[in-house]
């Protein structure tokens, strides 16, 4: 026989032997182990991966929170404001009736800094003008009268106190009268 077959027959020989080898009690509970600790790690590994997710989300969530607390921490203050900027506001109608030119421009000009400053802070006017359709969502019916005409029923007829929102939230609803 060649030494190559010699070889080869030999290995066959070893390998046999092994296949044919019981496998024994200690190698089953290694084997075990060996799948237990995969099993140990696989969970070790979704646990961590769903608090690391959770952790995540609180961030944007707390993050989200904050940024809402910046855009309504002066509200207060704006809301509190309000009745002020009305009270210019017919101060400025009654004013506009005078023939001194220059307290009209004064006045103009301390009503308009008035309202740039709380616009730039996030104040904005809730448009509303007489004839709109009147919605509950998104105005506040002082009372209610005949309609002077039949196309202002159900309709905003007068406007008595402005809206505003602060950014995209509305703190003051206007508040109307309808036609009936």
């Amino acid at each position: 026989m060649s030494k190559k077959n010699k070889n080869t027959d030999d290995v066959k020989d070893q390998v046999e032997e092994v296949l044919d080898t019981p496998v024994t009690e200690t190698e089953t509970e290694e084997i075990d182990l060996e799948t237990g600790l995969k099993e140990e790690l696989e969970k070790e590994k979704d646990k961590f991966l769903r608090l690391f997710a959770e952790f995540e989300n609180y961030k944007k969530r707390t993050s989200r929170e904050r940024l809402e607390l910046f855009k309504t921490a002066s509200q207060d203050v704006i809301q509190s404001m309000l009745p002020v900027l009305d009270d210019f506001d017919r101060a400025s109608k009654e004013i506009m009736k005078s023939e001194d030119k220059e307290l009209i421009k004064g006045v103009e000009l301390i009503h308009n800094k008035l309202k740039e400053t709380l616009k730039s802070k996030g104040l904005s006017e809730v448009e509303v003008s007489a004839g709109d359709t009147f919605n509950a969502d998104d105005h506040e019916a002082i009372t209610q009268i005949p309609a002077p005409s039949e196309d202002l029923k159900g309709k905003i007829v007068d406007v008595i106190e402005k809206g505003y929102a602060l950014g995209d939230k509305v703190i003051r609803f206007p508040k109307v009268v309808t036609g009936q």
